[in-house]
């Protein structure tokens, strides 16, 4: 018994050691880099709207800027082929593109804390713009930087780690908003400009856990080849029609911005098509909810203390929690199992806040609520961002990567922008029962999927043990 006990203790060990090693813990520091700009052009200005008196719909409008991010396919393959002047010199293709975004980020975040959305609405949505696209900017450069950092083998716990700094990020960028916030104005009597715009300029000042990471990180080394023998082919080839002036920009265009679609295709066949249709609905529930989910609480009557305090120490917990046991479960049962129970956690958990919704101001189950939304979507996101990332190849991550991941939130913001006008007609109750309803579909996706690319392995491995055995 006792030798049973050790092994499995060991095991265990063996196991949690993995998020102690220097590159999960970069991309810890990274995640939360990445997480914290999202937060502030969603639900914490969602907040800071509602509360200066914009109404309900003109909110939900708002939250297409952050459908910046589904755009950002149309420049990764600048990011992923392209270096950047002074800063690809001083630090690498990826890192100088991480220090450009993360300064343009910092810059963008004091533009917005010196905004005032009762007096110019426009400059406080310009600003939040260039703030999306900075930060979706950064995410590009981050999502190739961890799948070039390491092997296979060790995506999940990056993603797991990712998925910890990214929710401990977002949690900082509301729940710590909004303590900052309610710091500055103790009396919580009204709306006071002077404390969200500090709340915002110290979100700022947090910025720069991502440029001292990664200031400090290694850069990845990537196996271009292939990617650099097409380039050379298609130069060759348009050199026999085009000038040399022509020629040169002109595939280094068509090698940036569709050989990495061509690859994907041709990878994946026709199962590609379901692969894009579930990754484009994976999402839809926690962000369709996560929209009113602050405003929620403010027509509910919690105050920002109480928000920020549950958030913060239970939301938390729970997300780092969830995040590791979904990075582990993935390693015990591979992705798509727990791709699986990560989507059917998200869609049921959203039914909790029907329930409040129902039974009004409740603490208590504001708290477990809360807690077991978080736990969930950690173990989902997980799943996710490791899925994501498997799709990729070799020199054309950070293309491919963008265009999965901007995929994977475009309809659901599409969606997501009437919210607002769907809770005015419908009320909290019915739209949180509908935000629910809407995550159960993607269930059968991802078991369709998994089917279809189990099948077409088996297929590619019958193929292959005939090509070797063939005299």
């Amino acid at each position: 018994m006792s030798l049973a006990i050790q092994s499995t203790s060991s095991r265990i060990k063996d196991a949690l050691s993995i998020y102690m090693h220097k590159r999960v813990l970069i991309l810890l520091l990274l995640g939360f880099s990445a997480g914290l700009p999202l937060m502030l052009v969603f639900s914490t200005l969602s907040f800071w709207l509602r509360e200066a008196g914009v109404d309900r719909a003109a909110i939900g409008y708002f939250s297409w800027i952050a459908l910046t991010y589904a755009f950002k396919w149309a420049w990764s393959p600048l990011v992923d082929r392209m270096s950047l002047p002074i800063f690809t010199r001083l630090f690498g293709r990826r890192r100088g593109w991480m220090v450009f975004a993360q300064l343009c980020l910092v810059g963008a975040i004091i533009g917005m804390s010196y905004s005032d959305p009762l007096v110019d609405l426009e400059r406080l949505a310009i600003c939040a713009f260039l703030l999306a696209l900075a930060s979706a900017t950064q995410d590009i450069v981050i999502d190739a930087f961890r799948i070039e950092s390491a092997p296979e083998k060790m995506q999940a716990a990056l993603a797991a780690a990712y998925q910890v700094g990214y929710r401990g990020a977002m949690i900082v960028a509301t729940a710590g908003a909004l303590t900052i916030a309610a710091w500055v104005d103790p009396g919580n009597d009204g709306y006071n400009l002077e404390s969200w715009q500090t709340a915002y300029f110290v979100m700022a000042l947090l910025m720069s856990v991502g440029i001292i990471t990664t200031l400090f990180s290694k850069e990845p080394t990537v196996d271009t080849k292939s990617a650099d023998e097409n380039e050379l082919q298609l130069k060759l080839k348009f050199a026999q029609k085009y000038p040399a002036t022509i020629a040169t920009p002109l595939a280094w265009l068509y090698s940036a911005s569709v050989l990495p679609f061509i690859d994907f295709f041709k990878r994946y066949g026709k199962s590609a098509i379901l692969i894009l249709l579930l990754i484009s609905c994976y999402r839809i529930s926690d962000i369709v909810m996560g929209i009113m989910a602050n405003v929620f609480y403010v027509d509910m009557g919690f105050s920002k203390e109480e928000i920020a305090f549950v958030s913060k120490v239970y939301g938390l917990i729970m997300t780092l929690v969830g995040a590791a046991f979904g990075g582990l479960l993935i390693v015990r049962y591979g992705t798509m199992k727990i791709l699986f129970l990560g989507a059917l956690l998200v869609a049921v958990t959203n039914l909790l806040f029907a329930w409040q919704a129902h039974i009004g101001y409740n603490m208590s189950f504001l708290t477990f609520a809360i807690s077991v939304d978080n736990f969930s979507a950690g173990i989902a996101t997980a799943a996710f961002i490791a899925y994501l990332s498997s799709l990729t190849s070799s020199g054309y991550s950070a293309t491919q990567y963008a265009l999965l991941s901007s995929i994977m939130i475009l309809f659901p913001k599409f969606i997501a922008g009437f919210s607002g006008v769907y809770v005015d007609a419908f009320g909290y109750v019915n739209f949180f029962i509908a935000a629910s309803l809407i995550g159960f579909p993607v269930l059968i996706l991802v078991y369709i999927v998994d089917k279809r690319t189990r099948h077409d392995d088996d297929i590619t491995d019958e193929s292959n043990e005939v090509s070797v055995t063939k005299p």
